[in-house]
Formats: C-alpha cells, structure tokens, sequence
C-alpha cells in the first residue's frame, strides 16, 4: 500500500512538473511578425520604427513576458526583390505582417490570403486593389492611409510665394498614390485660380534634369508623398535652395530632409496608429476584413527654420493653412 501511495505520488509530481513546463512555455510567448518595406527613406523608416515601439508596448501591457519577434525585409526599390522578400516573409508563418508602402502591400498580398495583414504608408488601399472598401476591407488586409491634405498643402505653399509664376509639382507618374495626388492638386487648382506646371520622373537619375526644366518658371515647388521624391530629398532641397524656391512636401520627413514646410503626416504617428490596430489582431483575434482603413489621426505644421530662413521667410509667419 505504501509502495502505491509512494508511486501514485511520484506520478503526481512528474505530472506537476510536465504541467508547469506547459505553462511556462505558454506564458513565455514568442510572437512572430514580418515586416516588408519599399525602400529606404526617412518617411517609411518612421512609420516603422513608429509601428515597432507601439506594438512592443501594447504586447507588453498585456502580456509581459510575450516577445516580438520581428523580420523585417527591405527592397531597397527594387521590384526582383520585392517579390522574393514577399515571398519570405508569408512563408515564414508569422502571426501578422506589416507591409510598408503600396507595392510592398500589394507584393504580399499576391503571396497570401490567410495571414493577416497591415498596411502603412499606403495612400489609397482600395485604389490599389487591397480592400474591397476603405470601411469594410473584405480581404486580409486593413492599415493606416497616408493620404496628405494636398488642398491645404497647395494652400500653404500659395500663402509662401510672391509674383504669379505657376506651382510647381514635380511626382512619380508610376506611382498610383502621386497620380491620385497630383489629381486632387489640379482640382484645387482649377477651383482657386492656380496654375499649375507639372513634371513626372520615374527614376533618380531623372529627378535633377527634372528640377532644371522647371528652373525660373515657378514660384514654389509641390512635392506629394512619394517615395521617389523622399528618397531625392536631399538633391530637391538643394537644387532649391540655390534657386531660392520654397519647398512644401507631403510628408513632416520629407521636410526635414530638404523642404521649407509641410501641413501634413508624422509617420512614426502613423506607424503607432498601424500598431494599434495590429494589437487587436495579435490580442483579441479581430480580423482585418472587419476593420475599416484609418486615416492619420493628427496632421500638424512642420517649418524648416533653416530653410525658411535662407529664403527670407520668418517661421512665426508661416501659419496653418
């Protein structure tokens, strides 16, 4: 009897210990996120860094000895890329993925239907063919769009120019988001009596020649939110500044990296935002075709004092639009 009571004891106790290596393997969880990104660029950058340190914390308040397990792929714009990266990151079974800009979203949505997905820096998800609409996806993917207040933009950039010289706007005429852009510019246009000059450039390399034919022709320079035209900031904002031309961009980064002033997105914002929203997939099983695309929930003005300066311009005098 006592042999009995001894083995039925020693039982109970494996069972106690295999029980609580169960519990410490659970509680002790890894979650398994991919990250694809277009290219490389102050904006997308952000919204990234923006999207990992809200996630990291939404996690942690819940559970806080979950880990985040990120693998992140960058294209680096290139398309070859894109489609192998894409094609990485689905395979890897992660829990979520966020895809960084449209042809980033739209690669991995062609590699999976069934993981979810989160978009960031995509202007226009149903334009792009990721979501039956913006306020009920139906697909697997929902996010944050980065559509730019472009009217109030122009607007800003009228209030900094002198003379009735047209507005420039120089985009990517193969990228969707700049075409849907530029089109909402030349409405406001034609409404307030603006003209317009408008030139397209689809690589780097045409980005400076571009700049040239616009040369003593406008007042100022519009620049959309554009991936093209973020990763040239730096050769924009030089270019005009020795032709004293006042720069707004979409986006508050791209401002920084060589634009006057912007009215306009902060993408780690827009990033936490995405994050938000990732979390409720991640934590409370919500699904991404039940949850209608978020737009940015603050826009705010952003002057180059620098910038402003070297063109004569007092910052206090730039105002909201």
């Amino acid at each position: 009897m006592m042999k009995k009571q001894i083995m039925l004891g020693m039982a109970m106790a494996a069972l106690g210990l295999g029980m609580a290596g169960c519990s410490s393997s659970s509680s002790n969880k890894t979650v398994n996120v991919g990250i694809l990104q277009i290219v490389q660029h102050g904006s997308l950058d952000a919204a990234r860094q923006g999207f990992k340190t809200e996630l990291n914390k939404e996690i942690k308040a819940k559970h806080s000895d979950w880990k985040v397990n990120y693998n992140y792929q960058n294209a680096q714009g290139d398309q070859a890329n894109l489609n192998t990266m894409s094609q990485q990151v689905s395979q890897k079974n992660p829990k979520l993925i966020l895809a960084i800009a449209t042809p980033a979203a739209q690669a991995v949505a062609k590699k999976t239907k069934t993981t979810p997905i989160m978009t960031t820096a995509v202007t226009d998800l149903k334009g792009a063919g990721l979501v039956k609409s913006n306020e009920k996806p139906g697909t697997n993917v929902s996010g944050t769009s980065d559509v730019a207040p472009v009217s109030k933009q122009l607007k800003l950039l009228k209030s900094m120019t002198k003379g009735d010289k047209p507005l420039g706007i120089m985009y990517n005429s193969s990228e969707e988001n700049s075409v849907l852009q530029v089109g909402i510019a030349k409405k406001y246009a034609a409404a307030h009596d603006i003209k317009l000059k408008l030139v397209s450039v689809t690589s780097t390399n045409d980005v400076q020649s571009a700049l040239s034919t616009l040369s003593g022709k406008i007042s100022g320079l519009y620049l959309p939110t554009d991936n093209l035209m973020a990763s040239s900031m730096k050769i924009i904002g030089k270019e005009a500044q020795s032709a004293k031309l006042p720069v707004v961009t979409g986006s508050i980064e791209m401002a920084e990296d060589g634009g006057t002033a912007t009215y306009g997105i902060n993408y780690k914002d827009l990033g936490k935002q995405t994050a938000k929203m990732a979390a409720k997939v991640i934590l409370d099983n919500k699904k991404p075709q039940d949850m209608a695309v978020e737009t940015s929930d603050s826009l705010h003005l952003y002057v180059n004092k620098d910038r402003a300066t070297h063109l004569g311009l007092k910052a206090n005098d730039i105002k909201e639009p």
